[in-house]
């Protein structure tokens, strides 16, 4: 075994995955050496010691791995260590988050991967979750028209075709190392053997006990009176990951899990069938590249709207001295939120599942578009939300979850993924044991109305079958001077794309270090409601009183975002830092 592992660690350091046939062309010799490896017993019989070690900050060598939870971080590196590329890794920590974090990480849900080999070349996954083939853009008004929230935000009926698992499927085949079901395999041990609730997570689920038992006739494997330390045991999604493990695509999407996910749906009310499941498909798409001074950004396009907008923000405040303004000053502050108001604006009008409708990309992200949004930009006054519309083009849960993977070679990987809002549709699939995505209310239940998170949309964003709702999710590398620099996501509904840009820039324009530029408080505008939100004391009262006089209106609010970064070093070191506002680790070689 030692030998064989040793060829393996041998043959990766030889084969970078840079393009997908390379990894294609290594990944039978891979499979051939440890073969003996993925199909050993599983000798852990105990759940993982607790309480966890956390590493909020962490510096690295060689590889890095920050992720929500600090098991399915370890997950990753386990991988790495096993001569898995970043892109191995971050399906086995996708599985992993499945069963540590149940709140957002999922099999039940969908979204986005953004990957940056080493030589520089990228592209991304979209997995996103579509509407079924019985859906219609109607489906969530009453007899007077209304839209009804609770249809689209809760039970069987929110719920989009889940796309995790082909997703995963699809990413390995075309750019991973290691054979799938090796990947699959630790996330079956934590379902089977348990794992301790941290007192964040045993909280959470004491507060969705009414929830759970609402929208689920049976006993969920989340139902009871939990506390810190306590070992939660998922034996219904261990036999389903262990089907995925023998099975792949045919493992969820068809046999018995499918079975018992049209079954659930019948029971209560939903829409998907097996041949929704069946038709599903990741799909493989052309990055938003595009240039702020210095860097290359590497993000998400449609159906996500987070690497448009970003794109947005950056170009919007481009020409002005922000560094010299500092960090979260009156001025700052003030322009970006102008830049904010006019973007989100955009984003109701313009965007939306590109595979449907014509979003104009290029348009949107060019820097004189965003020269023109800003002409009417007032440094001494707000700008009513009421007199901004969407800028004129020619004919695009808060409760989500990021990693952030850099590997030996230098591989990169940036991955965001959700079930929507915390816990996804409340519905866990009987006999399955585990939770589904309430994706439908992404769309624009009715133009104008704003969904869970206060977003509003329009037609572009309207209900068809087969449709993939839009996002906000913001999985993003950064490159300076061509060389990889920066690994940044976070989840956060509507704030995900302004809590990605502010991390950026608290480095790239205030000089702050990676620790202070995740770890600080946030603000955030989104053109509608007409507000700035702000995290705790992110603005000091003087300033913000000064900007109450220029108009702008504040609120404070919990969190904004759970940013997990890694930012590479000149001499190749690596620092992983994972948000204090979770149970989010780092883990390096």
């Amino acid at each position: 075994m030692k030998n064989k592992l040793t060829l393996l660690f041998a043959l990766t350091l030889i084969f970078a995955c840079n393009v997908p046939r390379q990894a294609t062309d290594i990944k039978e010799e891979v499979k051939e050496v440890i073969v003996e490896e993925t199909n050993a017993p599983d000798v852990s019989s105990t759940s993982p010691d607790f309480p966890f070690t956390t590493n909020k900050v962490l510096m690295g060598e060689k590889a890095m791995v920050v992720s929500a939870h600090p098991l399915a971080s370890e997950v990753g590196l386990e991988i790495l260590r096993k001569g898995g590329n970043a892109v191995d890794a971050a399906v086995a920590v996708q599985f992993a988050l499945a069963v540590v974090y149940p709140a957002a990480g999922n099999i039940g849900g969908g979204g986005f991967m953004v990957i940056r080999h080493a030589d520089g070349t990228n592209t991304t996954l979209d997995y996103r979750e579509k509407a079924p083939l019985a859906a219609h853009r109607d489906m969530y008004l009453d007899k007077k028209g209304d839209a009804v929230a609770e249809l689209s935000r809760r039970g069987h009926l929110a719920v989009g075709v889940p796309g995790a698992v082909a997703g995963m499927i699809q990413a390995n085949a075309q750019h991973g190392l290691l054979p799938f079901a090796s990947l699959v395999k630790p996330s079956i041990r934590l379902a089977k053997h348990g794992f301790a609730l941290t007192e964040r997570e045993a909280k959470r689920l004491n507060g969705q006990q009414e929830e759970f038992t609402k929208y689920n006739s049976h006993t969920t494997p989340y139902h009871g009176t939990w506390k810190t330390g306590d070992i939660i045991v998922q034996a219904d999604l261990a036999d389903v990951l262990q089907r995925i493990y023998d099975n792949g695509f045919d493992g969820f999407y068809g046999g018995k899990t499918a079975d018992l996910i049209v079954a659930e749906m019948k029971s209560g009310g939903g829409i998907i069938t097996h041949e929704d499941l069946k038709k599903y498909k990741a799909v493989w798409r052309e990055p938003i590249v595009s240039e702020y001074k210095e860097y290359n950004i590497i993000s998400m396009p449609p159906p996500s709207s987070g690497g448009i907008v970003l794109s947005q923000l950056l170009n919007m405040i481009e020409p002005y001295p922000v560094s010299e303004w500092g960090f979260q000053s009156t001025k700052s502050v003030h322009l970006i939120t102008e830049a904010e108001r006019r973007a989100y604006a955009d984003r109701a009008e313009h965007m939306g599942d590109s595979d449907f409708y014509e979003v104009p990309v290029n348009q949107l992200i060019e820097k004189e578009y965003a020269t023109k949004r800003m002409a009417n930009f007032d440094p001494k006054k707000a700008t009513l939300s009421s007199a901004i519309s969407a800028g004129k083009v020619l004919e695009e849960s808060e409760e989500t979850t990021h990693f952030s993977i850099v590997d030996v070679q230098g591989n990169a990987v940036s991955v965001t993924t959700t079930l929507n809002s915390g816990y996804g549709s409340k519905v866990v699939v009987k006999g399955a044991g585990f939770l589904l995505n309430n994706e439908m209310d992404d769309f624009s239940a009715k133009p104008g109305v704003p969904n869970l998170f206060g977003l509003v949309g329009g037609e572009a964003n309207a209900i068809e079958p087969e449709k993939r709702m839009l996002s906000s999710m913001t999985p993003t590398i950064i490159e300076k001077n061509n060389e990889l620099y920066m690994v940044v996501g976070t989840p956060g509904g509507s704030t995900i794309i302004t809590s990605v840009f502010q991390t950026f820039i608290n480095v790239a324009e205030y000089g702050l270090p990676l620790k202070d530029a995740v770890h600080n408080p946030r603000f955030h505008h989104q053109w509608l409601p007409d507000k700035i939100f702000i995290e705790n004391d992110a603005i000091s009262q003087e300033e913000r009183a000064t900007l109450e006089k220029m108009g702008h209106q504040i609120e404070k609010r919990g969190y904004i975002g759970r940013v997990e970064a890694i930012l590479i070093y000149p001499d190749g070191k690596l620092e992983g830092v994972a948000d204090i506002r979770g149970d989010d680790s780092a883990a390096g070689l």
